[in-house]
Order: structure tokens, then sequence, then C-alpha cells
């Protein structure tokens, strides 16, 4: 839409509900898909709307029929249009994502974060390990590095790190990590998953690595292709990764630590290749499937097993 279009469509909204329900009626109208954030038009109306107008993000219902100004009025709309028009996820819109409650730097150069990793964090991964004891963490494949960073607010006294092999994505963790002030408690690596880590080993290892099979990568969501494909792609099943993830832990597992790794729709692929491992598949209350988790003593027993299929 061009800025005269643009002023023609929203010449009679006024208040901020006005928008939020133009934004919607657009949004059905193009049909969009959501999961970077929300799941329905009405969320992402409005969480852009209040972004616009630098609102908190839980507005009071009063505030929904003030009336915007003729400068509020064009920001709000310019937003809204950008959302239906470039089916660009709104976190790329607002280059802001949240994450355990904190508020990351994010763009086009890493995957939105959303991950259901966040529960196990904010319980500081309890009960499957003392969080008292935990010294050191690694984020395998950070990313914006929000993993990480939430791990080191969760563990103040533990030492991360976060690797990624992306220049670009630890370009993003790194202002991440400046914005949280983290510099002396998190390090970012850039490594090739475990190639540049040699003789570091953890308690906690947590990995959110690409892991969508071909067939799901070729029917994604225009709005998941502004998502950098290196972050996603992990081959015909999803599992390239994965696999080299669970051969090589044992390098790097703490006795008594744990790896927990995230595989999403690849998890039926990975427990048929893998039925003799008793992967234990974690429940969400918010949602969120496919995350499971082994101990350092698991990971030792079938080391051998995963070199196998690894190779």
């Amino acid at each position: 839409m061009t800025p005269q279009h643009i002023d023609e469509a929203v010449r009679d909204l006024r208040s901020l509900r006005d928008f939020v329900r133009w934004g919607m009626s657009r949004f059905n109208e193009a049909g969009l898909y959501y999961g970077h954030g929300t799941d329905n038009a009405f969320d992402e109306a409005i969480y852009l709307v209040q972004f616009a107008l630098h609102l908190p993000l839980k507005v009071e219902e009063a505030l929904l029929d003030t009336r915007l100004t003729a400068s509020e009025r064009e920001a709000v709309a310019h937003l809204l249009v950008r959302r239906f028009t470039e089916r660009k996820p709104a976190p790329y819109l607002t280059q802001e994502a949240w994450f355990c409650g904190m508020p990351f730097y994010v763009d086009e150069r890493v995957l939105i974060p959303r991950s259901p990793i966040a529960e196990l964090i904010e319980k500081h991964f309890q009960p499957w390990i003392e969080p008292e004891r935990v010294e050191s963490i690694l984020d395998l494949c950070t990313g914006s590095g929000c993993i990480a960073i939430a791990c080191a607010e969760a563990f103040p006294h533990s030492k991360v790190d976060g690797a990624d092999i992306s220049h670009d994505a630890l370009d993003v963790a790194a202002i991440n990590v400046e914005r949280f002030d983290m510099q002396e408690q998190v390090e970012l690596v850039r490594s090739n998953l475990f190639s540049a880590l040699e003789g570091r080993r953890y308690d906690i290892i947590v990995s959110n690595p690409p892991y969508v099979d071909a067939q799901d990568m070729a029917s994604l969501p225009d709005e998941y292709r502004h998502e950098p494909e290196l972050a996603l792609a992990a081959g015909p099943e999803g599992l390239d990764l994965v696999l080299t993830i669970l051969h090589e832990a044992a390098e790097h597992i703490m006795p008594g630590g744990i790896l927990v790794v995230e595989v999403g729709n690849s998890q039926e692929a990975l427990e048929e290749l893998l039925p003799e491992v008793p992967f234990v598949w974690l429940d969400f209350e918010r949602g969120g499937h496919g995350i499971f988790l082994l101990t350092a003593e698991q990971i030792h027993e079938y080391h051998e097993l995963f070199r196998l299929v690894r190779a």
C-alpha cells in the first residue's frame, strides 16, 4: 500500500481499539500465519499497536478507547501494513522478542525466540538437576543468545557458554549480552557444534538446534521463510545435527549433568531410529513438544550406539 492508500484506509480510525480491530481484519483477510510470540490476529494486532505507541505489553481496557494523534495514527498504520504486506513476523518488525520475561533484540540474522525450553529455565531444570550444584552451562546453537542469557539470569553463580557456527548470529547474541550486562558471565564462541569447545565440560548442555526436516522445510509458511535457513534445515529427517550432538556430548558433560535438546516434529524420526534409548520427553504447561532429556550416565551408556547411527 502506498502512503496515500494507507491514509485513505485509516482516515476514519481514531482510537487504539479502532486500529486493533482494523489490524485484525486486515490480518485475517491476508491469511497471515502466526507462531512467533502470538497465535491469533487479535494478539498480533494489539502487540504491534502497543509497540508503535510505546505502551506496556498489558494495557488497561479503558486505554483502548483513547484517541490517537495524527503522528501516532501514522506510526501504528505503518507497522500494521508492513505486517500484512511483507508477511514478516512481528518480532522482526519491532526487533524485539520476549523470552523468559526478558526483551531480546532480534533481526533476520537469527531465529525468533519461542522455545518451550523457557519453562525449564524458569524452573531451574528441576527436578532433573540440583540448581545449587550447577557451575557451568552450554547453550549450543545459541542464535540470539536468549537461552544462554536466560540461563545466566537463572543461575547467577554459573559460567555460561553460547556457541554458534554463524558469525551473524553471534553478532546479534553479542548485542543481547551487552544489553543485559552479561559480559562477565556469558562467553560467546564460534563453533560448529562442539568443534571449538575441546576440554570444556558442563553441568547442563541445552540446545535448540536446527531440526526441521526436508518435508516441513518445503511447506513452511511465508513468515518462517524470513528466518535464516541455517537455523532451521537439518536434512531429510531433521536429525543431522541432533545425532552429532548425541555422539559428541559424552566428551563435554559433567558427571551428574543433563542434556536437553529440542527436536520438534523430528521426535518421531528420532524415536524410530533409536528405540533403545530411554529419552525423557518433557511436558510443558504453556504448550510445546519434542524436547528430550538425557542424563550424563545415559549419554555414556549409549555412546557407542550414537556413534554407529551417526556414521
